[in-house]
């Protein structure tokens, strides 16, 4: 059994065979799915709460993406925070910082970031991480708006390198590794992965996107997280299913709720 810590159900690149998508990933062993609750931005912030909702295979999480920050309200703000309270909402995410699309002013997605880190320490979750080419604001704000709430987080698709990562450990957070890992050239990634101790990684998909070879630029899926799992095994020299059971457990611990 394997988990999924990190997908994206609602994305219209499944309006076609969601429920098939959802079929294949139980026949290959995933367990739970983590459906991300981004969507498409405020207002909506409930695309993962309505998976969660229709199945026990499904956590999930609520949030605003860095991309959508411009769009955020005091309004969303409360939501966020209403939302937190469910009970099959495990995190709040993905948050953090863009810089290389730069959808939104930096100064808001700064701001947006802060604000969220503070619902997720008054509601005792994690946080999910989006960092892209932002790392040093990022550590900047983890350190003072998280890091005092002395509460795990997850760098989702980590993509950093051994600095990036053993920063990452030393706030306690956890490295999630998706498709890239598995990438030829992924060398720093695949380090990481090789290097971090065995109680902080986590798998993940990121469906649909960054699809693990041998199935790179196809559609992602979660069903396909057992190749990342597979590499990450090669990478430490266990098996995968030596990988599958260490992340499970490392899922619940993270997650509070999904114990």
């Amino acid at each position: 059994m394997i988990v999924d810590t990190h997908c994206h159900l609602d994305a219209k690149d499944f309006d076609a065979d969601r429920e098939a998508v959802i079929a294949r990933a139980l026949e290959a062993g995933v367990s739970k799915m983590v459906a991300v609750g981004t969507g498409e931005g405020p207002p909506d912030l409930e695309a993962g709460v309505r998976f969660a909702e229709r199945s026990d295979v499904f956590y999930a999480t609520v949030g605003v993406h860095p991309h959508d920050a411009a769009k955020v309200t005091d309004d969303t703000l409360k939501r966020v925070r209403e939302l937190a309270g469910h009970g099959r909402v495990i995190a709040i995410g993905e948050i953090g910082l863009d810089y290389h699309y730069d959808l939104s002013p930096r100064d808001r997605q700064r701001a947006v970031f802060a604000e969220q880190m503070a619902i997720a320490a008054e509601a005792g979750l994690p946080v999910v991480i989006h960092t892209r080419e932002a790392w040093d604001d990022t550590f900047e704000l983890i350190e003072r708006h998280w890091k005092p709430a002395g509460r795990a987080g997850v760098m989702h698709c980590f993509t950093g390198g051994a600095a990036e990562a053993r920063r990452s450990l030393e706030l306690g957070f956890y490295l999630s590794f998706g498709g890239i890992v598995t990438f030829p050239k992924a060398l720093e990634i695949q380090q990481a992965a090789r290097e971090a101790p065995e109680d902080r990684i986590l798998i993940e998909t990121d469906a649909p996107y960054l699809a693990p070879a041998p199935l790179r630029g196809k559609r992602n899926e979660p069903a396909f997280v057992v190749h990342t799992a597979a590499k990450v095994a090669a990478l430490r020299g266990v098996t995968a299913e030596s990988v599958a059971q260490t992340t499970t457990a490392n899922f619940r611990a993270a997650f509070g709720r999904a114990g």
